[in-house]
């Protein structure tokens, strides 16, 4: 194929991959916690990550790592802590995380408005050998942490209260949700972008939703939506030389509206099979009791 004899489409497909899988992998903890937008908040305090990255000479994906790790977790002991300021508190970290990147860009030698354009709306054909790496080794940590331990972060997702009394560690679970959801972010931005990357972490989880009720199954597919998705989009990106960032955002939304559209008939389906198994349920008991009233006679 055409698309794979280019070095930087094959770097781009990599990336393209892995977002699709560790964004709604962590993605779906926040959903079930109803804080859908924390990768948007996220994405505005990595922005500062990326300009001193290029201020400093350094690597933007992992000085955006850090510094979204750090935002993570004081939104997290906000969250946690903060009464009625909290919300103004968070409002001035996404403000400040934005306006601190755009000026540091400036400010480098090497950076500018068009070099943020990338790492605010996503460009995989300026993916790097480097970038992939990164991308790739924070990917894993991802995958490790949304697998490995799903049954903790579900239950802390779920309650707060009943994981506190079963003896789960609530406070270190929710700052480890936050810090992944912060890798999450960093490992986005190269493909869909900072502005986007919120999107990706909860179109296709919302999507899953539409035709699943346990959390494996949604969890299984949300995957599968992320990563379809992220490739249609690279693909169409190439050929058709549209930005990938926002037409990986609009085919989730796509999938969203038509497993929307299909979870209508299937609801209707479960309701008929569930009536028709009550009314057999309803059926069998007068039978057996007739059949043991004529063995008595």
């Amino acid at each position: 194929m055409e698309i794979l004899q280019t070095a930087f489409m094959q770097r781009a497909l990599i990336a393209a991959v892995l977002v699709g899988i560790t964004a709604p992998a962590v993605g779906i903890y926040l959903v079930q916690r109803r804080q859908a937008l924390m990768g948007d908040g996220i994405g505005h305090v990595a922005m500062t990550g990326v300009g001193l990255g290029f201020l400093l000479n350094a690597s933007p994906v992992w000085m955006a790592t850090l510094v979204s790790v750090v935002g993570a977790v004081t939104m997290e002991l906000i969250r946690a802590y903060g009464k009625t300021r909290g919300d103004i508190a968070l409002a001035m970290l996404f403000y400040g995380g934005m306006a601190g990147g755009v000026l540091l860009v400036n400010l480098s030698d090497t950076g500018s408005n068009a070099n943020l354009s990338s790492y605010l709306f996503g460009s995989l054909s300026t993916v790097s050998d480097s970038d992939v790496t990164s991308i790739c080794v924070l990917a894993a940590f991802v995958v490790l942490v949304t697998v490995g331990l799903r049954r903790q972060l579900f239950a802390v997702s779920q309650d707060e209260e009943f994981a506190r009394v079963t003896g789960l560690p609530v406070r270190a679970l929710n700052l480890l949700i936050a810090v992944t959801a912060a890798i999450t972010v960093t490992v986005a931005m190269r493909a869909v972008g900072l502005l986007l990357v919120s999107a990706l972490m909860v179109v296709p989880v919302a999507a899953a939703q539409q035709v699943s009720r346990s959390f494996a199954v949604t969890f299984v597919l949300a995957v599968v939506i992320g990563t379809t998705v992220t490739l249609a989009g690279t693909v169409t990106s190439y050929y058709q030389d549209v930005p990938p960032g926002a037409t990986i955002v609009l085919l989730a939304i796509g999938a969203f509206i038509a497993l929307t559209a299909l979870a209508a008939p299937l609801a209707r389906r479960r309701a008929r099979v569930a009536e028709t198994v009550a009314e057999q349920c309803t059926l069998e008991v007068p039978g057996s009791r007739t059949g043991a009233d004529e063995a008595t006679v």
